[in-house]
């Protein structure tokens, strides 16, 4: 599990969320379902030929809820058809993130800088935002620059510090 600080995603809360290194989701009912959670994408975060971006949850319910793996993620073009294949997951084991009211929590997601490889890009409209463990998607629009479609992958859930 990697942390950040708060200035590398939008309105962090000042409270620290819990992390642990639980092998399985919490017990029953205290998942985090996605009408309770609102996503964003925190402002770029470029290195070595890559674009790297937060992805946030952050959890607008009036309970304590956790969050349990990786969210899915898929560009999709204004007529919400999805841009070339869904980002691989890479990185660290999951780990349960335990959010209260107004916490946050963010997921990495990066691609290879199109200026780098010359590669064909992709124009999304929009960025779904499926969390850990549900189906409905929350959507986020797209102001960043365009992937090369496939070439994105996204990391587990963590914690701003």
């Amino acid at each position: 599990m990697t942390s950040t600080s708060p200035s590398a995603h939008p309105s962090p809360s000042t409270r620290r969320p819990a992390l642990t290194n639980a092998a399985a989701p919490e017990e029953r009912g205290t998942r985090c379902h996605t009408s309770e959670l609102r996503a964003s994408v925190g402002r770029v975060n470029p290195g070595a030929g890559q674009r790297n971006y937060p992805v946030v949850l952050t959890n607008t319910s009036s309970r304590t809820c956790t969050l349990f793996g990786y969210p899915g993620a898929a560009f999709v073009d204004a007529s919400g058809t999805q841009l070339g294949p869904a980002p691989v997951r890479e990185g660290d084991a999951p780990s349960r993130v335990v959010l209260a009211p107004g916490d946050s929590a963010w997921s990495g997601l990066s691609y290879t800088s199109p200026e780098i490889t010359g590669a064909r890009t992709a124009e999304p409209a929009s960025l779904l935002v499926t969390p850990p463990d549900e189906r409905d998607q929350l959507t986020v629009r797209w102001t960043g620059p365009s992937p090369r479609p496939g070439s994105a992958e996204k990391r587990s859930l963590s914690q701003p510090t």
